[in-house]
């Protein structure tokens, strides 16, 4: 079974947050939520969200993707913990999946991970004059090899339906979109 780590930040933007994880358990990935400190997350708009475990205890695991909700400033947070750096740097050493959407693609961006390639993010989010080895798309989600990213609140369901097909498969991902009766735009 494909396993992913959503770590959770105060201040984590939750329609992003719960949208992934929802949807990844509906695929039957098993999900971790971990938060950066010990006990409840207050997310942005003051939901309370309860993470499975602690990232302390999480550190040692592996996961076949790692997803980092966006949200201010939540974002901030996890670009200011060392070990959400050390965990992205093992997923990229052992050529795995790694995603984030609104504002948390400026940490793959400061870490490094989207040096040389295409990526999209919350508008602002990544300035192309801080971060020129990147090369922004205005578009819902971008895949470029075994990183995705996506804009904001409005695409977490394309974005979560990406990393299913990523992680699961075409098949997979069309089963669970089916069945949210997703209205065509």
């Amino acid at each position: 079974m494909k396993r992913v780590l959503v770590p959770l930040a105060t201040g984590c933007e939750e329609l992003e947050a719960v949208t992934v994880i929802d949807l990844l358990r509906r695929a039957e990935i098993e999900v971790v939520t971990a938060g950066l400190t010990a006990g409840p997350v207050r997310a942005s708009r003051n939901t309370v969200l309860v993470p499975d475990t602690s990232l302390d205890a999480v550190m040692d695991q592996t996961f076949d993707l790692i997803v980092l909700p966006g949200g201010l400033p939540g974002a901030q947070h996890l670009d200011q913990d060392e070990r959400i750096h050390t965990l992205l740097e093992r997923q990229r050493a052992a050529d795995r999946f790694i995603a984030a959407i609104c504002a948390a693609p400026k940490v793959l961006a400061s870490a490094g991970l989207l040096d040389g390639k295409s990526a999209t993010g919350y508008p602002g989010a990544i300035v192309p004059e801080d971060f020129p080895q990147v090369d922004l798309v205005d578009a819902p989600v971008v895949v470029d090899g075994n990183v995705i990213t996506s804009r904001g609140p409005g695409t977490a369901m394309d974005f979560a339906l990406q990393l299913i097909e990523s992680l699961a498969g075409k098949t997979l991902r069309e089963q669970v979109e089916s069945a949210l009766v997703q209205e065509a735009r």
